[in-house]
């Protein structure tokens, strides 16, 4: 739960290894009584989940489903597949990791040989130079085969060193790459503290600058670094002074820093003992006056917030891909279960319960991969905007990765609870999904509030038209057009989806019709106090989720009945299924935001959960009384 949602840090609630509510302004005043009469230009962006918190249904980025790789790219990424699939299930062992808690050194030696520990490096640096969409088909691999392999090696390259690659000066990438794509160097992430999880300003590791201008001096404490025991090089994140340009004073802020062990003054604790990802080698970490030369500064100084979230939203979407490979293993081994498991004179396949358990776990599935590689053509396209999108695939992914889970183990019973299925091995290590890389709540807090602050800042520009109108109609003539068509919806005549599909598609453009209105609604009840209405703030949230997933489904459904795939029928039925699943829970939601009542049903909940908490306990005695 959000803890921290008032003032100046509404922008750093989001930060556990994060996130993103740094692009919120404390105060969204989309609604102010007072506007001037002078229109200011509001930020435009072609973002599909940034679009519909205004009822727009934007669908630049999403139709058609990207195709992104040339032939090229396409014959690197087999050849890195066969080889990594050799590897890794030839020589790595997942069960022995995990019993080990480590992966053994002839593992990582091959995995090095193969190129893993810089996929996305440029070939000049001495990497594979994959684009976003490749590197996510290569970690569905780690998905399919090792969790904790994947996250061990996401450590490193996925947010260990993204920041040296997407923030890094050219001697500093000509410095670092070569040696940490060969593996020669480890590297990590070093951001949450102690007392620093999802409140970021909370930091305490600060780093002070010498008299000279040469050298920072780095001290603190940093908890649950993923490699921290193993890494030769980290992205630190530390507190430093920085002049404030307009009034001259003195003040604090987040800087990132690369720093090597060998610098001096850096030690590690033992590694954490964890439920899962038990071979990915977590530890925390200790800065004592540590010197960092000043062109080791990472993205500029007084940057690091930034540098942050950058490294996040740029690595985030692997996560969707990776557990899209989860899910096929997954469905590999139930359904190879039922096939066989005979059970009162049938296979389990032949029974109902199990068909359905089946079907909906290949319908999440479905929707993983869709809105995965979705996100990564985005990127791969050129597309800046896509933190929102790279948002709903890892809260998306992490859930619909358990609930696949779970079903699974349930459909091969006694047989999944055992180690030796490797299923309750999966569980464990996919719980800390919706934990890392910034909590499931709070990136849906991040979700609501960013996509409400761009519906405002809309709706603000429209207030401050209407006080001159004459002078501004333009904008009232654009912003009445959509109005006009939103409230008929005209919008699901513009889905560009296949024949078939067109009723789904008209169901989407309805819902986003709505959400708008909804969305508008609440802004104007609430105004700034938006930001602590959580109980709603959740439900857009989940909107805004089952809306990105189901235009990525049927842009895909589309693609494979435009290319007569041979999977083209079954993608239908599993796109149906999934849009019908959706629209219900879209409804719900929609009918709980415009309900009177549910304001009750919140305020009964605070008032439970007040209860609890002042009680350290639960509220009622045992019905013996004693």
């Amino acid at each position: 739960m959000l803890k921290v949602i008032n003032g100046r840090n509404i922008k750093y609630a989001a930060i556990h290894n994060p996130w993103g509510l740094s692009s919120l302004q404390t105060h969204l005043s989309h609604v102010r009584e007072k506007h001037s009469s002078k229109v200011v230009p509001v930020k435009q962006t072609s973002s599909f989940v940034h679009n519909i918190f205004r009822g727009i249904l934007d669908q630049t980025q999403v139709t058609p489903y990207p195709d992104v790789l040339d032939n090229d790219q396409i014959e690197l990424l087999k050849m890195l597949l066969d080889q990594a699939e050799r590897v890794i299930t030839v020589i790595n062992d997942p069960l022995k990791n995990d019993q080990l808690e480590a992966i053994p050194e002839d593992t990582l030696k091959a995995i090095k040989a193969s190129g893993a520990y810089g996929l996305q490096v440029p070939e000049e640096f001495g990497g594979a130079g994959l684009n976003s969409t490749q590197y996510g088909r290569m970690s569905e691999v780690l998905g399919e085969h090792d969790l904790g392999l994947g996250v061990f090696l996401t450590g490193h390259q996925g947010i260990g060193f993204k920041g040296i690659l997407i923030c890094g000066t050219e001697e500093q990438k000509e410095k670092y790459l070569p040696r940490l794509a060969s593996g020669e160097l480890m590297a990590a992430f070093s951001l949450t503290e102690p007392a620093s999880g999802s409140d970021a300003s909370s930091i305490s590791t600060r780093a002070v600058l010498s008299e000279e201008g040469k050298t920072w001096s780095l001290s603190g404490s940093k908890i649950w670094c993923t490699g921290g025991g193993l890494a030769d090089v980290f992205t630190v994140f530390a507190k430093t002074e920085v002049r404030d340009e307009k009034t001259g004073e003195m003040k604090d802020k987040i800087t990132a820093f690369i720093v090597e062990r060998d610098f001096g003054g850096v030690t590690n604790g033992p590694p954490e003992k964890k439920m899962g990802i038990k071979c990915s080698n977590t530890a925390e970490l200790y800065f004592d006056n540590t010197p960092v030369p000043a062109d080791n500064v990472l993205g500029g100084v007084g940057n690091g917030f930034k540098v942050a979230m950058q490294i996040l939203n740029n690595g985030r979407f692997g996560m969707g891909t990776t557990l899209a490979g989860t899910m096929r293993m997954l469905i590999q081994r139930a359904s190879t279960h039922v096939t066989q498991r005979t059970q009162f004179g049938s296979t389990l396949d032949t029974f109902g319960g199990v068909q359905e358990k089946l079907a909906m776990m290949s319908v999440y599935q479905y929707a993983t991969e869709s809105m995965a590689y979705m996100v990564s053509g985005t990127m791969d396209s050129g597309h800046d905007e896509y933190q929102l999108e790279a948002a709903v695939s890892k809260i998306f992914s992490s859930e619909a990765a358990w609930f696949v889970t779970d079903e699974a183990i349930q459909i091969l019973g006694g047989m999944g609870y055992m180690r030796d299925s490797g299923l309750e091995k999966v569980m464990r290590d996919l719980r800390i999904f919706r934990i890392f890389e910034g909590t499931n709540d709070i990136l849906r807090l991040f979700i609501a509030l960013t996509g409400m602050q761009y519906a405002g800042s809309h709706l603000k520009q429209l207030q401050g038209a209407v006080k001159n109108p004459f002078r501004n109609l333009n904008v009232l003539a654009s912003e009445a057009g959509k109005r006009t068509k939103s409230r008929l919806g005209v919008y699901g005549n513009d889905v560009d989806v296949h024949q078939n599909l067109t009723n789904l598609a008209d169901d989407l453009a309805r819902d986003v019709t709505k959400f708008g209105r909804v969305v508008e609604a609440l802004l104007m009840k609430h105004q700034k106090d938006i930001i602590n209405q959580q109980f709603h703030l959740k439900r857009v949230a989940e909107i805004a989720i089952d809306l990105y997933v189901s235009v990525s489904v049927l842009s895909r459904c589309t693609k494979s009945l435009q290319e007569g795939l041979e999977s083209a029928h079954q993608e239908e039925l599993l796109a149906r299924a999934w849009c019908h699943e959706s629209h219900k829970r879209i409804t719900e939601n929609l009918d709980t935001l415009s309900s009177s009542s549910s304001s009750q049903d919140f305020q009964d909940m605070a008032n439970i959960s007040r209860a609890v908490c002042e009680r350290v306990s639960v509220v009622q005695p045992n019905p013996l009384g004693f």
